[in-house]
């Protein structure tokens, strides 16, 4: 193993990917199941995500769903990534981590993002629209005032019991959202979603104008991405297959749609775009053997100089997924184990 790998905390962002045959609350379920093996494993945080109204994802509500995981859990860090602050009120996001860290004292993460609803629809259910993205450096700032107790957009409103507590922060975000990290002085978490070079200078830039705070002393950078492991190339490659399809078809269809097995996606008749988006939907995840990617992570770790890396793999056979993240455990050093048996 690399020092550079060696150096690096490993954790684990879990969407709640539904899958044919199985239905959304087995999905929960199964976070919950995958958060208490990857505390065996000894992965560092255990994180979850928020969407509204998208028939493949069952994560809509992550500070239930952190609360259920940290129950299930004695160790592991347990966060979201993230909540989407243009959805809700500073305040009651404030209140609701405030009980979390209250019930699950040094263990808990507030991953804050800027997205907004998936659609117009979704959006008008939510009460908000594309303008309240805008305005996220704005509501991160009343977020985190509630905490330090120096809030000023509602004077005498206090946040019980969050006031005084202090949940470490992180902001999710892509291209000029990680300025809005940098001089709130918090640690920034970024994927490749534009490509590789786009990420690092949007790392390269939250460094030069990061601002010590409260929050953070020196920047902290966390990369997210897919990690697929298998006992050959092409075993790791069809992990990527699942989530690969349901990204072609939500961009030709417009939803995204539960995960399907492997072989039955292969087989399915495509058209030309269809088949072009799946291909390209397929590339730039790491993935292969436990060499290949030992050798892929040393690269983008030694490249960006990430104190992190936070796994966000999805895929349909929960066996082979469970496989994975062992055989990533292993080649990461993390020391755990995992004796339960696969899942369905």
């Amino acid at each position: 193993m690399s020092s550079v790998i060696a150096q690096t905390r490993f954790s684990v962002l879990d969407r709640s990917r539904t899958r044919e045959a199985h239905d959304a609350p087995q999905a929960l379920r199964d976070t919950v199941d995958l958060a208490r093996r990857a505390e065996a494993l000894g992965y560092h945080r255990f994180w979850v995500s928020e969407h509204h109204s998208v028939p493949g994802v069952a994560g809509s509500a992550p500070t239930v769903l952190a609360a259920a995981v940290a129950a299930a859990t004695s160790r592991i860090r347990v966060g979201t990534g993230g909540v989407m602050l243009p959805n809700h009120q500073p305040l009651v996001v404030a209140e609701q981590f405030g009980v979390l860290e209250s019930l699950f004292p040094g263990r808990v993460d507030m991953g804050l993002g800027r997205s907004v609803g998936f659609t117009d629809g979704i959006r008008r259910a939510l009460g908000h629209d594309k303008k309240d993205a805008g305005d996220f450096a704005t509501r991160l700032g009343e977020l985190l005032g509630y905490f330090t107790g120096d809030q000023s957009a509602h004077p005498q409103v206090h946040a019980h019991p969050a006031e005084g507590l202090r949940v470490p922060a992180f902001v999710l975000a892509t291209g000029a959202g990680a300025q809005v990290a940098a001089a709130a002085g918090l640690p920034l978490v970024i994927a490749a979603a534009r490509g590789e070079e786009e990420m690092l200078r949007a790392v390269d830039g939250y460094r030069e104008a990061f601002r010590p705070s409260v929050w953070g002393e020196r920047p902290y950078v966390v990369l997210s991405g897919t990690v697929a492991v298998a006992g050959t190339t092409e075993e790791a490659r069809r992990l990527l297959v699942p989530e690969a399809w349901a990204s072609a078809y939500s961009r030709t269809h417009g939803s995204f749609p539960p995960l399907a097995p492997v072989d039955e996606i292969l087989a399915r008749p495509m058209s030309d775009r269809e088949r072009g988006l799946f291909d390209e939907s397929r590339r730039g995840h790491i993935h292969g053997t436990e060499d290949e990617v030992a050798d892929a992570l040393e690269k983008v770790l030694g490249r960006s100089g990430a104190d992190e890396y936070l796994v966000a793999t999805s895929t349909y056979d929960r066996g082979a997924l469970l496989d994975s993240y062992r055989r990533l455990a292993r080649l990461v050093g993390l020391g755990g184990t995992d004796a339960g048996a696969d899942a369905d």
